[in-house]
């Protein structure tokens, strides 16, 4: 799962990153309701878990608004209010499922697993589990990436690195938004891991073909395409 983590105690959400990444899942975080609302809009979730009481925007109101653009992406509401009368109101608001605190992150997790389950039985929904560009194919599933039949091991970070920029295909991805999407959270743009997984991505990826998939462009980011036209 890909999930968005709306929480402004740094310890809670802390815990929640940790724990939800070890678990295999990919997650961000926004500290606030303005910026997690301007995420959620933004960024392809599984499932959002909002804590209720947020500075800026608070979480109800950042459910609403959502809902108002027609942001269907389910919503797991936190909170220390856990009566009936809250957790009504937490559904109404748009709140697909509601968790008062304190909670066991087991039941998070199972929670969470069926929101994103539901999201992708839903009608006219469909969950990508494998990308294609050219002769390069990405299973999500097996984690299996071939190129013109020929197995390529990837290392896990590598894997993601690969799928954002396949589901990307034909798009230039800039450096910030692979920090954002693949590192789940903020780097120094300044910094150049982004530049030493992707050449290393590229010396798997390419090596052996006359045609590079992976190009840089210069000032701007990098995109994966099948053809090599003319870079701008």
């Amino acid at each position: 799962m890909r999930l968005l983590i709306i929480e402004d105690d740094r310890e809670a959400a802390a815990y929640l990153v940790k724990a939800f990444r070890e678990a295999g899942h990919a997650v961000d975080h926004a500290g606030d309701g303005l910026d997690g609302y301007a995420l959620a809009r933004e960024g392809d979730y599984d499932v959002l878990i909002v804590d209720r009481m947020l500075p800026k925007l608070d979480g109800l109101s950042l459910v609403r608004s959502l809902r108002e653009q027609a942001i269907a992406t389910p919503v797991l509401i936190l909170s220390a209010l856990g009566q009936v009368d809250d957790r009504v109101k937490g559904l109404r608001a748009g709140g697909d499922d509601y968790l008062p605190k304190p909670y066991a992150f087991s039941e998070l997790l199972a929670r969470t697993e069926v929101l994103a389950r539901r999201r992708a039985s839903a009608p006219g929904v469909t969950e990508a589990t494998a990308y294609r560009v050219g002769d390069l194919e990405l299973d999500r599933l097996s984690h299996r990436v071939t190129r013109a039949g020929r197995e390529i091991v990837l290392q896990p970070r590598e894997f993601r690195l690969l799928e954002y920029l396949m589901r990307h295909a034909g798009q230039v991805v800039t450096r910030t938004m692979l920090l954002e999407h693949v590192w789940d959270y903020h780097f120094d743009p300044q910094t150049n891991v982004i530049d030493v997984h992707v050449s290393r991505l590229r010396g798997k990826i390419d090596r052996g073909f006359e045609n590079p998939m992976i190009h840089t462009v210069r000032g701007a980011g990098y995109v994966i395409r099948a053809d090599d036209p003319q870079l701008p």
